[in-house]
């Protein structure tokens, strides 16, 4: 525990690194599954392609490569990216995809006849969608959707094998300077873990409870 306390600035820094990383990929890729998840639904065959396309590609995708591309290989196609940029780029396109089929699988769950009753009142898709679908698809997404977020959390120690230094990657730097303390230090790191994701869990069943009651 000693070791631990001596190092709790560099900890903290960790900790905040892995809270921005988690919290500004979440947020892009909430926007970016949306969009994706609305144009799954669209009536014009082509988004609904391209959406289907990406999110099966990125879903079959393992992480790590998706973090080379951005990293390596992006520098040499004339996009050059600092390490932390490059790793909320990729943890968001890669989230996105698990956000998408969330809330497509809320859309799914919305009755038929609220469509239909917004296409009658002269609503074009957008605005359906928008207006009487999504709002509705949240309620039912909102378990799935916390799941993909607390997955979000445990992929940023992707980012440590990329010069991020995030708590996973601090765990490793620490366990090599005192290897006395492995199991310590290794249970400090997952405690840090622990404080982002049981509040997500709480406000998962939290927002559920919620939901249920608007019903």
């Amino acid at each position: 525990m000693d070791h631990l306390f001596e190092q709790r600035s560099a900890i903290w820094d960790a900790f905040l690194t892995t809270l921005s990383l988690a919290g500004i990929s979440g947020l892009l890729a909430l926007v970016l599954g949306t969009v994706l998840a609305g144009m799954r639904v669209s009536p014009f065959l082509p988004l609904r392609i391209i959406a289907t396309g990406y999110t099966e590609f990125l879903r079959n995708t393992p992480l790590t490569i998706v973090f080379f591309f951005y990293v390596f290989v992006t520098p040499s196609m004339g996009f050059s990216f600092s390490y932390k940029v490059a790793a909320v780029i990729a943890l968001t396109c890669y989230t996105a995809a698990f956000v998408a089929e969330a809330v497509r699988s809320g859309i799914n769950s919305v009755a038929p006849g609220q469509a239909e009753a917004a296409r009658s009142l002269g609503m074009s898709f957008g605005q359906n969608l928008g207006l009487v679908v999504l709002p509705q698809a949240f309620r039912t997404a909102i378990p799935p959707l916390i799941s993909v977020f607390i997955a979000l959390v445990k992929n940023t120690s992707v980012a440590g094998a990329f010069s991020v230094l995030e708590l996973f990657a601090l765990s490793k730097r620490l366990t090599n300077a005192y290897s006395a303390d492995v199991i310590t230090i290794l249970i400090g790191i997952a405690l840090c873990y622990l404080v982002i994701c049981i509040p997500l869990g709480r406000v998962a069943a939290a927002l559920e409870r919620k939901a249920v009651f608007g019903r």
